[in-house]
Parts: C-alpha cells; sequence; structure tokens
C-alpha cells in the first residue's frame, strides 16, 4: 500500500477513517478533486450494508482494507465507499462529496451541466462525475485508476464539521457524518447543533 494509504489507517475505525478523508484529493484515471465530505458506515449499525453479515452484493465490504466498495443507489447511481477496518469486517467510508480539481471538462461532460458547485455534490454526483461504476468494485486504492494525494504540509489545518448521516432511515442518530467547514461543495449543508 502506498505510504498515502498508510498514513490514512485505512485498517481504523470508519469514523476515525472518514474524518482522516476530509482534505484529500480522490483520483480517478486523473479526473477528481478534494473530499469535503464523508460518512462512516459500520456492520453494528443497520443503516450498514455489511449490517446483515456478507452477501455477494456486499463482497467488497468484507475484503482487505483500503479498497473500493461500489454500490448502485436506487437503480440509478453508482456510489464509492473506502473499505475499512480489519479484513473481514464489514465497515466503509461513503464518498459524499468533493470539491472538484482535476479533469473539469470532463466531469461537466458526464454529468451534462456547467455548474463547477453541483459536479460532485452528492454521492451518486460524485460517481457519475468520475465514471465510477461497478467495474471498480474490490479495486485497490492504492493502484491505477485510483490515486490519493495528501494535503500541501503549508496549508493551514481543516476545520471539520460532524453531524448526523443523511439520506438514510436507520440510526440516523450517530454523528458519523464528515465535513470540510465552510465548503461550497457539500451536499448539504451541516445543521447547527440542537
Amino acid at each position: 500500500m502506498h505510504a498515502l494509504a498508510r498514513s490514512i489507517g485505512f485498517e481504523g475505525p470508519s469514523q476515525e477513517v472518514a474524518r482522516r478523508l476530509i482534505g484529500v484529493t480522490l483520483l480517478i484515471d486523473g479526473v477528481g478533486g478534494r473530499i469535503v465530505e464523508t460518512e462512516a458506515y459500520d456492520s453494528t449499525e443497520p443503516a450498514a450494508h455489511s449490517f446483515n453479515g456478507p452477501r455477494p452484493r456486499n463482497a467488497a465490504l468484507f475484503g482487505p482494507p483500503g479498497h473500493a466498495y461500489v454500490y448502485r443507489s436506487y437503480g440509478i447511481h453508482w456510489c464509492l465507499n473506502f473499505v475499512c477496518r480489519e479484513a473481514g469486517h464489514g465497515a466503509g467510508v461513503l464518498i459524499r462529496a468533493l470539491e472538484p480539481t482535476h479533469g473539469l471538462a470532463r466531469m461537466r461532460e458526464r454529468r451534462g451541466l456547467e455548474d463547477l458547485r453541483l459536479l460532485c455534490a452528492g454521492p451518486g454526483r460524485v460517481g457519475q462525475a468520475l465514471g465510477v461504476d461497478d467495474s471498480y468494485n474490490g479495486k485497490a486504492l492504492d493502484a491505477p485508476p485510483f490515486r490519493l494525494l495528501d494535503r500541501a504540509g503549508d496549508q493551514p489545518p481543516l476545520e471539520v464539521e460532524v453531524g448526523p448521516r443523511i439520506g438514510i432511515s436507520k440510526a440516523i442518530e450517530l454523528p458519523w457524518r464528515f465535513g470540510e467547514k465552510g465548503s461550497r461543495y457539500l451536499s448539504k449543508p451541516f445543521r447547527p447543533p440542537n
């Protein structure tokens, strides 16, 4: 596994990995951007695809950490997750939003729109903009077509917001959604704490 993948520590709990991924640049065949929003999932909670154990559809989630888990949402959108924790556990991080930085023309072509803010604001949009499909399921994140780039060391630290996950109906109380504070590229704003 390349140095960045090791420093992210995909072997860790999904909530920790989800937080550490904020600010990392994700490229697929040179197209992508900075990760600005993630959500953590774990086999111990009912919103996770791994909650009921291994199945053919979710097998990648039970494989080695540092690999992709791709699924189709609502039969329409391909969504990209990074497998984490130890092999066999069933945990992952959903990539919810990117700040587009690389391959903008390609993303605009794939999405059929010009608005930079909306290119990758939501997991289905991320999948479409990056050209993700089921052929990426199970692929290692430290080998082509994937490339992960750490933030430059001279940049100020990022402030990360935390809140409940969105777009699900189970375990909605868990504060397992992470986002770059103030980013205009989030899928939805974070709600203020009660």
